[in-house]
């Protein structure tokens, strides 16, 4: 098993890629630690884990808190003893609303939940990766990351910032035996345009935004699943990804090589 009795905690665990990584990770030997918003998905994917023989422990929170994020850290070393993954996936999606058009308080809880989030994380799970001399780090980022045009202003500048956090993260703790690799996901069948905790309006069709967005993406070659995803994000966890460091990995079918 890839993954033999690594303490891994993977934030947006109930539903889309969260869901899946949590299930591969379990059954490649992780003992997962699944943090989630939703009480009943929540409830739903450490179920599911343990049904199928892995080992799993659940913890509500709002990754957009930094109370929440230290919480989420602790309850994998009070429940396991250390941590050795943080795979940073939970994101909400924007209104697709461009900068002329964006509105205050879709902003702050997009940039909260999808960059903030992150760095919280990673802030809380540093000291206990520099005390132990490993970790690893998979971040979520997306096509919008290396990229202008699949989403609104909001997710946009939330992404590139992953992107961001994750190359600095890389470099400065480089020789601490610490990576941070980031998986920039094109189209993938998640409904994430639902999973916003009624917290992001809904997408105005006749906003620039959202106009030039969906333009970009039809052209996209094709949708993935989230085991796709899973199964990039078990590569980068695992010891096989050992020598990758900082890496921006496109995982969108080609979109974003035109």
């Amino acid at each position: 098993m890839r993954l033999a009795d690594k303490v891994a905690v993977i934030t947006g665990a109930g539903s889309g890629m969260g869901r899946a990584m949590a299930n591969l990770f379990a059954k490649h030997g992780a003992k997962v630690v699944a943090a989630e918003w939703n009480a009943t998905t929540l409830d739903e994917v450490v179920a599911e884990v343990r049904a199928g023989g892995g080992t799993i422990v659940g913890v509500a929170g709002d990754v957009s808190r930094r109370e929440d994020d230290q919480r989420i850290v602790q309850v994998a070393i009070d429940t396991y003893g250390r941590l050795d993954i943080l795979c940073n996936n939970a994101g909400i999606m924007d209104n697709m609303a461009a900068a002329g058009e964006f509105d205050e308080a879709t902003l702050a809880r997009v940039m909260g939940v999808n960059a903030f989030g992150p760095l919280y994380l990673i802030n809380a799970a540093v000291p206990h990766f520099l005390a132990q001399g490993h970790g690893v780090i998979v971040n979520t980022a997306s096509a919008a990351g290396v990229g202008g045009g699949a989403a609104g202003v909001a997710y946009t500048m939330s992404k590139h910032a992953v992107v961001g956090l994750t190359k600095n993260t890389a470099w400065a703790y480089a020789k601490s035996g610490i990576r941070c690799n980031a998986m920039a996901v094109g189209g993938v069948n998640t409904g994430i345009m639902q999973n916003t905790a009624g917290k992001v309006a809904n997408v105005d069709p006749a906003s620039i935004g959202a106009a030039r967005a969906m333009a970009w993406a039809g052209m996209a070659p094709g949708y993935g699943e989230p085991i796709d995803i899973a199964n990039l994000a078990l590569f980068l966890a695992s010891d096989e990804s050992r020598f990758v460091n900082g890496a921006i990995v496109h995982i969108d079918a080609g979109w974003t090589a035109a």
